[in-house]
Order: C-alpha cells, then sequence, then structure tokens
C-alpha cells in the first residue's frame, strides 16, 4: 500500500476547511479530479470515507473529524520542514502572499517587486488570489504566510489596516439610470462575487439581484464597459482617477456610496508570524509601498498568478 502523502493530507484540509472539492481546486490551481484522487487514496489507506456529501456541501464523518486536527499540523509541519532545508543550503526565504482579486490586478505586481529588490533577492515571493474565507484557511493552516486584502477578523490571525480606500461607482459621463440602483446593470470583476469585499458588500447593500450582475474577468474589463454605456461599476476611488480625469468615467452618487474601507495585512499572531511575512509587514508601512498602493497600475488579469499553496503540497 503506498503510504500517505503531503499532498493527500493538504487536499483533504483544504477540502474540509473550504468546504468543497472545486475550492480546494481552485486554491490549489489544480483540477477538480486531482484533488478527488488525492481525497480518494487517502480513503483506500485509512479505511474510511473522511469527507462526505451533505446537501450542498460536504461533512466530515468521525474519523474526518479526528483526522483533521493531525493532518493540518502535519501539513504545517511539512511547510516548516521545506523553509527549514530551504534555508539550511543558502536558498532565499519564500513568502508566500495571498491576496484579494483587486490587489492582484493593481499592486501585487509592483509591490511585490520592489520588496524584493529591497531584500536584495535573499526572499523569493510568490503569490495567489484567493477569497476572505479562503485566506483564513491557508493563513490557518500555514500554507500562506501574509494576506494582503479585507479584514479577516479571526482571533487566531493579526489583522492591521494598512490603507484607506473609498469604493465608489463609476459611469460613462453621459450614462443615464432609472430607478433604484438595485435595478441598474452592475459590471464587475471577480472581487465582487465575493460577500466580504468592499464590491460584495455594496452589492448587498443595494440589493442587487444576481440577473443584473455581469462579471467580467478584471476590473480594467468592467470598467472598459462602463465606459461604454453599459452599466455602472464599483471602483476604488484612486485606481480609477485617471480614467475620471480623462474624462472616460464619472462618479455616478448614491445613498449607500462612497464606501470606506481599508486594505488589511494580515498574518498569524506573535511568534507564528514568519520572519519574512514580518519583513513584508513592515515594508508595506513605508513610503515606497504606499506610493505602489496609491498609484494604479496597468491592470493585469488575477489569473497570472500563481495558487498560493502550489510549492508546499503540490510540488
Amino acid at each position: 500500500m503506498e503510504p500517505v502523502t503531503l499532498t493527500q493530507l493538504g487536499a483533504f484540509v483544504l477540502v474540509a476547511r473550504l468546504g468543497s472539492v472545486r475550492a480546494a481546486a481552485e486554491v490549489l490551481g489544480v483540477s477538480e479530479p486531482a484533488v478527488s484522487k488525492a481525497i480518494a487514496a487517502l480513503r483506500v489507506h485509512l479505511g474510511d470515507q473522511l469527507v462526505v456529501r451533505e446537501g450542498n456541501g460536504m461533512a466530515l464523518t468521525d474519523g474526518g473529524s479526528r483526522l483533521l486536527g493531525i493532518a493540518s499540523q502535519m501539513v504545517t509541519l511539512g511547510a516548516e520542514a521545506e523553509a527549514a532545508v530551504r534555508a539550511a543550503r543558502g536558498a532565499p526565504a519564500h513568502l508566500r502572499l495571498v491576496v484579494d482579486p483587486t490587489v492582484a490586478e493593481f499592486i501585487a505586481t509592483p509591490l511585490t517587486e520592489a520588496f524584493q529588490k529591497r531584500w536584495n533577492g535573499t526572499i523569493e515571493t510568490t503569490a495567489g488570489v484567493a477569497t476572505a474565507s479562503e485566506m483564513r484557511v491557508l493563513l490557518g493552516n500555514r500554507l500562506a504566510d501574509l494576506a494582503l486584502g479585507p479584514d479577516l477578523d479571526d482571533v487566531a490571525l493579526a489583522s492591521e489596516p494598512v490603507l484607506r480606500r473609498l469604493t465608489v461607482l463609476v459611469a460613462a459621463p453621459d450614462a443615464r439610470f432609472s430607478g433604484p440602483p438595485g435595478k441598474w446593470p452592475w459590471l464587475v470583476g471577480p472581487g465582487a462575487t465575493d460577500p466580504a469585499s468592499d464590491a460584495g458588500r455594496l452589492l448587498a447593500m443595494c440589493r442587487v439581484p444576481e440577473g443584473r450582475i455581469h462579471v467580467f474577468p478584471n476590473e480594467t474589463a468592467a470598467w472598459a464597459a462602463a465606459a461604454g454605456g453599459n452599466g455602472v461599476a464599483p471602483a476604488i476611488a484612486s485606481l480609477v482617477a485617471p480614467q475620471i480625469r480623462r474624462g472616460e468615467l464619472h462618479v455616478v452618487p448614491t445613498e449607500w456610496t462612497p464606501v470606506a474601507g481599508s486594505w488589511y495585512a494580515t498574518t498569524l499572531r506573535g511568534e507564528r508570524r514568519t520572519v519574512a511575512a514580518t519583513f513584508l509587514r513592515n515594508f508595506l508601512a513605508t513610503p515606497d509601498a504606499m506610493q505602489l498602493m496609491c498609484s494604479p497600475g496597468a491592470g493585469v488579469p488575477p489569473s497570472r498568478f500563481r495558487p498560493p499553496v502550489y510549492v508546499t503540497i503540490w510540488s
């Protein structure tokens, strides 16, 4: 019988924590059959179903519940062992960053490049895109080191605001909309599908039905559609400022906007935080990092980012 692997345990932990094979596959950047195969191998080895379908979600068996805590510790130890070996051979420290789609599109690339340049190649950074619920799981199980996005509000994690922001609604200057905002056509990036995001909260406040929402691959595409007169798009004011200055878009006032918020840097608490995560957290408070977060980039699809945990459990 083949031995249990970290790949199998890691897949099980993500399925159990995220509640579906699909969510685990998206975080890992692999196919759903690949995750199912890993779980199936673990079931055969341990002689237990571990996780079963229940309604629209998943539920752990008694054996799965007992395994989860142990598996989480083993995956954590695997990550720590990899870091120790990297350090022993003089390889750069590895920082695994997870970000929301807006940060991925506009900020993550210049930010990580500037951070790595400051540390002169001694820290290697990989970035992946995740929702707030996925960030909690990845950080809590040491499958990521730092999250940059919404406030994760978890007692096991330390979320600290790093930059305030305002979310506004924008549309073409000559666009006119009648009725309440919930009846308007809404054009959004992938981040709006996360209820914890500012755009997601705005959709809920305005009671926008699913049929009025068009999700684009990135926010740049949603803004372009708004500029073409196809609807309204949520946008962070500092990021959309160039389009407003050029007259391509204008701010649409509503009783719910602007929405005040912040980007938060979230890590494990205290001594559980990695040294590389501490260095990035400190870098985020520097004037250089603040400038990069305030100045919009060209906009890149979040799909270009690597899965945040691929090195740890899927190599």
